[in-house]
Protein backbone atom coordinates (compact mmCIF):
# COMPACT_ATOMS: atom_id res chain seq x y z
CA UNK A 1 0.00 0.00 0.00
CA UNK A 2 1.48 2.89 -1.06
CA UNK A 3 1.07 6.48 0.65
CA UNK A 4 -0.88 8.31 -2.14
CA UNK A 5 -3.43 5.35 -1.84
CA UNK A 6 -3.55 5.53 1.56
CA UNK A 7 -5.00 8.39 2.99
CA UNK A 8 -5.59 7.46 7.00
CA UNK A 9 -1.73 6.69 7.03
CA UNK A 10 -0.97 9.77 5.66
CA UNK A 11 -2.55 11.89 7.80
CA UNK A 12 -2.01 10.73 10.27
CA UNK A 13 1.40 11.07 9.40
CA UNK A 14 0.89 14.48 8.55
CA UNK A 15 -0.79 15.23 12.09
CA UNK A 16 2.07 13.50 14.24
CA UNK A 17 4.33 16.02 12.34
CA UNK A 18 2.13 19.23 13.22
CA UNK A 19 -0.18 19.34 11.06
CA UNK A 20 -3.32 19.37 13.77
CA UNK A 21 -6.22 20.34 11.54
CA UNK A 22 -5.76 17.30 9.79
CA UNK A 23 -9.03 15.62 8.71
CA UNK A 24 -10.66 12.86 6.48
CA UNK A 25 -13.08 12.74 4.44
CA UNK A 26 -15.39 9.71 4.57
CA UNK A 27 -17.61 8.48 2.11
CA UNK A 28 -20.43 5.76 1.75
CA UNK A 29 -23.50 4.88 -0.35
CA UNK A 30 -25.71 5.51 2.18
CA UNK A 31 -25.17 8.79 4.27
CA UNK A 32 -23.50 12.19 3.14
CA UNK A 33 -19.90 12.76 3.44
CA UNK A 34 -18.83 12.70 6.90
CA UNK A 35 -15.36 13.95 8.30
CA UNK A 36 -13.12 12.22 10.89
CA UNK A 37 -10.83 14.62 12.75
CA UNK A 38 -7.39 12.86 12.95
CA UNK A 39 -7.06 13.77 16.32
CA UNK A 40 -9.06 11.32 17.62
CA UNK A 41 -6.94 8.90 16.19
CA UNK A 42 -4.43 9.74 18.75
CA UNK A 43 -6.94 9.97 21.67
CA UNK A 44 -5.41 9.35 24.87
CA UNK A 45 -7.31 6.69 27.62
CA UNK A 46 -9.65 9.30 29.03
CA UNK A 47 -11.00 10.54 25.87
CA UNK A 48 -11.72 7.13 25.08
CA UNK A 49 -15.73 6.10 24.52
CA UNK A 50 -16.92 4.10 27.81
CA UNK A 51 -16.73 0.87 25.51
CA UNK A 52 -13.70 1.54 24.66
CA UNK A 53 -12.07 1.83 28.02
CA UNK A 54 -14.36 -1.46 29.10
CA UNK A 55 -12.38 -3.42 26.24
CA UNK A 56 -9.12 -2.46 26.91
CA UNK A 57 -9.76 -3.21 30.65
CA UNK A 58 -10.52 -6.62 30.29
CA UNK A 59 -7.75 -7.59 27.88
CA UNK A 60 -5.84 -10.09 29.09
CA UNK A 61 -2.91 -12.44 28.44
CA UNK A 62 -1.39 -12.02 24.95
CA UNK A 63 -3.37 -9.09 22.93
CA UNK A 64 -3.52 -8.68 19.15
CA UNK A 65 -5.13 -5.60 18.46
CA UNK A 66 -6.16 -5.52 14.85
CA UNK A 67 -6.83 -2.40 12.82
CA UNK A 68 -4.57 -0.34 14.88
CA UNK A 69 -4.52 2.35 13.21
CA UNK A 70 -2.19 4.99 14.94
CA UNK A 71 -1.85 2.79 18.21
CA UNK A 72 -3.53 4.41 20.70
CA UNK A 73 -5.16 1.32 22.19
CA UNK A 74 -1.54 -0.46 21.81
CA UNK A 75 -0.17 2.62 23.56
CA UNK A 76 -2.43 1.92 26.17
CA UNK A 77 -2.22 -1.34 26.91
CA UNK A 78 1.57 -1.02 27.28
CA UNK A 79 1.62 1.23 29.59
CA UNK A 80 -0.88 -0.98 31.26
CA UNK A 81 2.35 -3.47 31.13
CA UNK A 82 0.19 -5.57 28.99
CA UNK A 83 1.79 -7.71 26.07
CA UNK A 84 0.43 -5.99 23.05
CA UNK A 85 1.05 -6.90 19.35
CA UNK A 86 -0.56 -3.70 17.26
CA UNK A 87 -1.92 -5.30 13.58
CA UNK A 88 -2.18 -2.80 10.53
CA UNK A 89 -1.99 -2.91 6.81
CA UNK A 90 -0.78 0.77 6.31
CA UNK A 91 2.67 0.71 6.52
CA UNK A 92 2.42 4.93 7.02
CA UNK A 93 0.32 4.03 10.17
CA UNK A 94 2.92 1.41 11.47
CA UNK A 95 5.51 4.18 10.77
CA UNK A 96 3.68 6.84 12.90
CA UNK A 97 3.11 3.32 16.13
CA UNK A 98 6.76 3.07 15.53
CA UNK A 99 7.34 6.89 16.53
CA UNK A 100 5.14 7.00 19.31
CA UNK A 101 6.47 4.18 20.71
CA UNK A 102 4.61 1.01 19.94
CA UNK A 103 7.12 -1.86 20.47
CA UNK A 104 5.26 -4.79 18.91
CA UNK A 105 4.10 -3.73 15.43
CA UNK A 106 2.31 -6.14 12.76
CA UNK A 107 2.42 -4.61 9.35
CA UNK A 108 0.51 -7.29 7.66
CA UNK A 109 -3.15 -8.35 6.39
CA UNK A 110 -5.28 -9.69 9.20
CA UNK A 111 -6.26 -12.87 7.10
CA UNK A 112 -2.17 -13.31 6.33
CA UNK A 113 -1.37 -13.38 9.58
CA UNK A 114 0.96 -16.57 10.38
CA UNK A 115 -1.18 -19.30 12.58
CA UNK A 116 2.03 -20.71 14.46
CA UNK A 117 1.75 -18.01 16.28
CA UNK A 118 -1.60 -17.20 19.16
CA UNK A 119 -3.19 -14.80 21.09
CA UNK A 120 -5.13 -14.59 24.37
CA UNK A 121 -6.86 -11.44 23.43
CA UNK A 122 -7.90 -10.64 20.12
CA UNK A 123 -9.31 -6.46 20.12
CA UNK A 124 -11.15 -5.07 17.38
CA UNK A 125 -12.71 -1.51 18.17
CA UNK A 126 -13.77 1.31 16.28
CA UNK A 127 -16.07 -1.17 14.81
CA UNK A 128 -13.42 -3.75 13.99
CA UNK A 129 -15.28 -6.74 13.19
CA UNK A 130 -16.32 -4.51 10.12
CA UNK A 131 -13.25 -5.75 8.18
CA UNK A 132 -15.03 -8.90 7.84
CA UNK A 133 -17.00 -6.95 5.10
CA UNK A 134 -20.49 -8.47 4.44
CA UNK A 135 -22.34 -11.10 6.03
CA UNK A 136 -20.77 -14.12 3.46
CA UNK A 137 -17.82 -13.35 4.87
CA UNK A 138 -18.21 -14.06 8.41
CA UNK A 139 -17.08 -17.60 8.19
CA UNK A 140 -13.86 -16.93 6.98
CA UNK A 141 -13.77 -14.02 9.31
CA UNK A 142 -14.33 -16.31 12.31
CA UNK A 143 -12.24 -19.19 10.96
CA UNK A 144 -9.19 -16.60 11.06
CA UNK A 145 -9.33 -15.37 14.50
CA UNK A 146 -10.22 -19.04 15.87
CA UNK A 147 -6.83 -20.12 13.97
CA UNK A 148 -5.22 -17.43 16.07
CA UNK A 149 -6.61 -18.09 19.20
CA UNK A 150 -4.74 -19.95 22.30
CA UNK A 151 -7.25 -22.43 24.51
CA UNK A 152 -9.93 -20.51 26.30
CA UNK A 153 -8.70 -17.14 24.22
CA UNK A 154 -11.56 -14.27 23.17
CA UNK A 155 -12.39 -11.95 20.43
CA UNK A 156 -13.40 -8.94 21.87
CA UNK A 157 -15.06 -6.51 19.45
CA UNK A 158 -17.55 -3.71 19.65
CA UNK A 159 -19.86 -3.23 16.66
CA UNK A 160 -23.28 -0.72 16.52
CA UNK A 161 -26.73 -1.61 14.91
CA UNK A 162 -27.61 1.26 12.22
CA UNK A 163 -31.06 0.41 11.44
CA UNK A 164 -31.37 3.90 12.92
CA UNK A 165 -30.55 5.09 9.58
CA UNK A 166 -33.44 3.69 7.91
CA UNK A 167 -35.59 4.86 10.25
CA UNK A 168 -39.16 7.06 9.05
CA UNK A 169 -40.52 9.88 11.42
CA UNK A 170 -43.07 7.19 12.68
CA UNK A 171 -40.55 4.74 13.42
CA UNK A 172 -40.78 2.20 10.73
CA UNK A 173 -37.95 1.16 8.90
CA UNK A 174 -37.26 1.49 5.29
CA UNK A 175 -35.48 -1.44 4.63
CA UNK A 176 -35.75 -3.73 1.68
CA UNK A 177 -35.64 -7.28 3.04
CA UNK A 178 -35.18 -9.00 -0.39
CA UNK A 179 -31.62 -6.77 -0.24
CA UNK A 180 -28.43 -7.06 1.02
CA UNK A 181 -27.72 -7.08 5.29
CA UNK A 182 -27.84 -3.19 6.10
CA UNK A 183 -25.54 -2.77 7.64
CA UNK A 184 -23.70 -4.08 4.85
CA UNK A 185 -21.79 -0.73 3.78
CA UNK A 186 -19.56 0.75 1.07
CA UNK A 187 -16.36 3.70 2.14
CA UNK A 188 -13.78 5.67 0.20
CA UNK A 189 -11.40 7.37 2.44
CA UNK A 190 -10.32 10.80 1.07
CA UNK A 191 -7.32 13.22 2.85
CA UNK A 192 -6.07 16.20 0.35
CA UNK A 193 -5.53 14.96 -3.08
CA UNK A 194 -4.99 11.23 -1.99
CA UNK A 195 -7.99 9.02 -2.53
CA UNK A 196 -8.49 5.77 -1.17
CA UNK A 197 -9.72 2.36 -2.72
CA UNK A 198 -13.64 1.36 -2.01
CA UNK A 199 -13.86 -1.04 0.63
CA UNK A 200 -16.66 -2.64 1.99
CA UNK A 201 -17.62 -2.51 5.84
CA UNK A 202 -19.73 -4.69 8.26
CA UNK A 203 -21.52 -3.38 11.16
CA UNK A 204 -23.69 -5.81 12.70
CA UNK A 205 -26.21 -5.75 15.07
CA UNK A 206 -25.91 -8.01 18.64
CA UNK A 207 -28.77 -10.81 17.73
CA UNK A 208 -27.37 -11.41 13.91
CA UNK A 209 -23.80 -11.06 15.21
CA UNK A 210 -24.64 -14.50 18.14
CA UNK A 211 -26.42 -16.10 14.99
CA UNK A 212 -23.54 -16.00 13.00
CA UNK A 213 -21.05 -16.49 15.74
CA UNK A 214 -22.80 -19.72 16.76
CA UNK A 215 -23.10 -20.71 13.21
CA UNK A 216 -19.23 -20.83 13.47
CA UNK A 217 -18.65 -22.29 16.82
CA UNK A 218 -18.13 -19.29 18.98
CA UNK A 219 -19.75 -18.23 22.04
CA UNK A 220 -20.96 -14.56 22.46
CA UNK A 221 -21.96 -12.68 25.09
CA UNK A 222 -22.64 -8.93 25.31
CA UNK A 223 -20.52 -7.18 27.40
CA UNK A 224 -22.19 -3.89 27.55
CA UNK A 225 -24.57 -1.69 25.70
CA UNK A 226 -23.43 1.98 24.41
CA UNK A 227 -24.85 5.38 24.01
CA UNK A 228 -25.87 5.51 20.71
CA UNK A 229 -27.48 2.24 19.46
CA UNK A 230 -23.45 0.54 19.69
CA UNK A 231 -22.38 -2.42 22.09
CA UNK A 232 -19.19 -4.26 23.02
CA UNK A 233 -19.13 -8.24 23.10
CA UNK A 234 -17.04 -11.38 23.62
CA UNK A 235 -17.00 -14.04 21.68
CA UNK A 236 -15.19 -17.51 23.17
CA UNK A 237 -14.71 -20.68 20.80
CA UNK A 238 -17.02 -23.38 22.07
Amino acid sequence: MKTYTDPLGAACLDFLNGKKDAQIKVQSNIVEDDVLPVEYLFRSFDQMPDLEKKALTISTGKILDVGAGAGSHALYLQQSNKEAYANEISPAACEVMQKRGVKNILQQDFYQLPEDTKYDTILMLMNGIGIAGDTNNLKKFFDKVKSLLNPGGCLIIDSSDIRYLFEDDDGSLLINLNDDYYGEISYRMVYDDIKGNSFKWLFIDDELLKFYAEKNGLKMEKIADGMHYDYLAKLTVR
